[in-house]
């Protein structure tokens, strides 16, 4: 086409021709330029008296440039051996290639020591055995000999591949055994920032044998295009600022935009593998379960839920605590192509079984203590299989002996020889499965996670979360803390993975650096100490009640709490009190965020190590636009007034699940409106002010609960306190205000007390009309208020 957006210059391999592109080329030439040329001494090309050294090739694609006059930039891709030379070609111009997709190549191309000898044989002998080799060549003799001795065998892609520094995709058959499977993979850990997507084939011509996957890897690719005020472009960069001013403040190193990897979210555990196949993938009660050894468990289950006729876009649900089962459950169930389904650990039945039913789950991995209850609701729902596994399997004998002796690890209940049909045992199931990468193809845009809300203010839905959501998501926080190092992070799991927030900031966020998880099912505060004590974990994502607990217990900085160096709080408001206290005993930093499940969960966070403005949530993360409108007309607000936070971004939601009407609601032109009210400063600082369904309505007019709650917290008695509006015969617009207080351990407040202190920091129309004692307030899973159990509790 005359004004192609792209040229796509296409490189064959060793002994192979231009025509192994045809599948491309006719893919592509309608809506880019393409080119094909023949290597020298192969195809169509002449059979020039040469050496077919890198140099004399490299040269070629070179005067094949020049010749075509092919535009300033432009995309190399190479197939096997002549990815290689595409790679050298790429460091030696590295101003002239716009992107690099490698197919099937390898960092080194020795082959195999009867391969060798035969090469070395002279042409003569060489040429009766050509017509009963299984592959047809397309070159001479001589040019193979000649090219492999000087050229294929001696590439060293351990020195070249490091050199390139344009954005790169490594495209690769998962059973390709032409050379050593290794040195393959290789080639993604490499070259900086590169991508890989792995075709379900067997093939070394993967471009031919499943050009459809090929293909689409190779659009994707292209569609994510480099940000072009990183290029220099003055004047787009300054359009950024004018659209999101928040930029400005962003600490040094956190990029404004980012280029996000075209792959399912299985592959960061992949590659983490790779790289660093001994490093710590989780740590459990003292037993560490590597990274290598971690991919392979994952392969096992996903090969197991395949040979058991899980197909794709099935739902697998997970009912577990913090553990490596739920690492190897979650990570195996997506490399299936099935989709997770997160529930609540601490669910009651009827929440577990409206959730099971809603989402069609086949399979369910759980706890050995849950299969009463499960096997229940197995005739109510679409479960077929039911994956049971113990508290205890991963945790050495030892270990096991004096967590029970504490009453902290629960043993494993005998068990059946055979179980009943349909259930199965997880360490069996894993023993007869394949350890290799299941054949299955898996897109970025393919669903991956149902994750149900937590329904504190409504009933629970189920969110659609993608493998693109989840990725963007979890390199949007790898890329707010820039000063990480692969490998050496250690990340402290008291929250549940079950939860989004854990799940991301936690889970996937260890993925993107080859992190340590350490693993608590419970956030009990001895335990979690004893584990900072013994672990020295870098990084703790966390709830204000868990840095709360920590600041309360005696002597905590004996623990070692002083390895901490970042923490992100979510899902609650964090008090400046706690943030003080928590960050002079560790010496580390604890700053404020926000998301919702509906944004994979993170959307908003303060700098790390940047301008932290306690009171806020912070600033929007890289790629996310936010603003401020009208609860009414939905108009856009100025700087400093109070309305509906909605965001956009890579983040957020397809929408939800089985609730086309609810989905409709929430998602509007592109906008995912939180329900959350919030403001912006001048800054682009968000400031989270309350719940849009928990503003309490008096004579019509709208009272904000955290008002009323921050002035109870300051009550010396007071320990935990939790403000909602009580309907007036039934009117919403006119409601009595009702404050459920927690008086600290030893202290008896009186109603007439609270009333009066209220009475004396806020305008009379807000103060409470009634005060309810409690023991201890309804919270969900991840320590946030349960609101409606409040709400219903009081209407019961």
């Amino acid at each position: 086409p005359r004004d192609a957006e792209f040229t796509l210059l296409f490189i064959h391999g060793f002994g192979g021709h231009a025509l192994q592109w045809e599948k491309q080329l006719a893919r592509y030439a309608e809506k880019y330029r393409v080119v094909a040329p023949d290597l020298r001494g192969h195809g169509l090309s002449d059979h020039p008296d040469s050496l077919y050294t890198m140099p004399e090739l490299v040269g070629d694609l070179a005067r094949v440039a020049d010749a075509l006059q092919l535009p300033k930039k432009f995309i190399v891709v190479g197939h096997s051996f002549g990815g290689a030379i595409a790679a050298a070609f790429t460091a030696q111009y590295p101003a002239r290639v716009e992107k690099l997709i490698l197919v099937g190549t390898a960092s080194s191309f020795k082959l195999g020591l009867a391969q060798e000898i035969l090469s070395r044989l002279p042409i003569q002998a060489l040429e009766p055995l050509r017509q009963n080799l299984p592959v047809k060549f397309h070159a001479p003799l001589f040019v193979m000999q000649r090219m492999y001795t000087d050229t294929v065998s001696q590439f060293d892609g351990k020195q070249l591949l490091p050199q390139i520094h344009a954005p790169a995709l490594i495209i690769l058959g998962v059973r390709d055994l032409v050379f050593d499977p290794a040195r393959y993979e290789e080639v993604a850990d490499l070259i900086p920032n590169a991508q890989i997507a792995k075709i379900p084939v067997s093939a070394h011509m993967v471009q031919l044998e499943r050009s459809d996957a090929v293909n689409r890897a190779i659009q994707r690719f292209i569609g994510s295009g480099s940000v072009s005020w990183r290029e220099g472009r003055q004047r787009e960069r300054m359009q950024l600022l004018q659209k999101r001013p928040w930029l400005l403040h962003y600490e040094d190193g956190v990029p404004f935009t980012l280029q996000y990897p075209t792959q399912p979210l299985f592959t960061m555990l992949d590659i983490a593998a790779r790289r660093f196949p001994r490093a710590t993938a989780t740590r459990y009660y003292g037993s560490a379960l590597s990274y290598r050894s971690l991919r392979r468990q994952v392969n096992r289950f996903a090969n197991g839920l395949t040979a058991h006729g899980i197909k794709k876009g099935d739902r697998v649900a997970l009912l577990l605590p913090n553990c490596p089962q739920f690492v190897i459950g979650y990570f195996g169930a997506l490399k299936a192509g099935a989709v997770v389904v997160n529930l609540n650990p601490w669910s009651d039945a009827a929440e577990l079984k409206h959730h099971l039913q809603d989402s069609g789950a086949r399979v369910l991995l759980t706890l050995h203590q849950n299969y009463a209850l499960v096997s229940r609701l197995q005739t109510e729902t679409a479960l077929e299989h039911i994956i049971l596994t113990g508290l205890d399997e991963y945790v050495s004998q030892v270990r096991r002996y004096l967590l029970r002796g504490r009453n902290l690890l629960p043993p494993t209940p005998l068990l059946d020889k055979t179980p009943p049909r349909g259930v199965h045992y997880l360490q069996k199931f894993l023993d007869g499965s394949d350890k290799e990468t299941p054949l299955v193809e898996v897109a970025p845009d393919d669903l991956a996670l149902i994750q149900y809300s937590t329904g504190t203010t409504t009933l629970p839905k189920g969110v659609m979360l993608t493998h693109a959501n989840l990725v963007a998501n979890t390199m949007q926080l790898r890329h707010w803390m820039p000063d990480l190092s692969d490998a050496q992070e250690r990340i402290l799991a008291a929250l549940p993975l079950a939860h989004s927030y854990a799940m991301t900031t936690v889970m996937n966020f260890a993925m993107s650096i080859a992190g340590a998880i350490i693993l608590l099912p419970h956030a009990q505060t001895g335990p979690m100490l004893e584990a900072l004590q013994e672990f020295h974990p870098t990084i703790f994502p966390g709830v204000p009640n868990l840095y709360l607990a920590i600041n309360q217990f005696p002597n905590a900085r004996k623990f070692g709490v002083q390895y901490i160096r970042a923490c992100l709080s979510g899902a609650a408001p964090l008090p400046l009190e706690v943030q003080e206290a928590f960050v002079k005993i560790t010496r580390g930093r604890l700053v404020e965020g926000y998301g919702l499940t509906e944004a994979s969960p993170a959307t908003h966070a303060n700098p790390i190590f940047g301008d932290n403005v306690p009171g806020t949530i912070g600033l929007p993360l890289p790629d996310t636009d936010a603003k401020i409108v009208d609860m009414e007309t939905g108009w856009t607000l100025p700087v400093g007034e109070i309305g509906e936070l909605a965001v956009r971004g890579p983040q957020v939601m397809q929408g939800y699940w089985n609730n086309p009407a609810q989905t409709a609601r929430a998602l509007r032109d592109g906008w995912l409106y939180t329900g959350d009210l919030a403001r912006m400063d001048e800054e682009g600082y968000f400031t989270f002010i309350d719940r849009k369904s928990d503003l309490i309505y008096k004579n019509d007019k709208p009272i904000f609960p955290r008002d009323i709650e921050e002035v109870l917290f300051e009550h010396p008695k007071i320990s935990e306190a939790a403000v909602i509006g009580i309907p007036i015969d039934g009117n919403r617009r006119h409601e009595q205000i009702k404050a459920f207080v927690v008086p600290k351990r030893g202290e008896s407040p009186t109603t007439d007390e609270i009333i009066k202190f209220a009475r004396s920091r806020l305008p009379e129309n807000v103060v409470p009309d009634e005060i309810e004692f409690r023991a201890a307030l309804p919270k969900t899973f991840v320590g946030k208020v349960f609101k409606r159990k409040l709400l219903d509790g009081d209407h019961a």
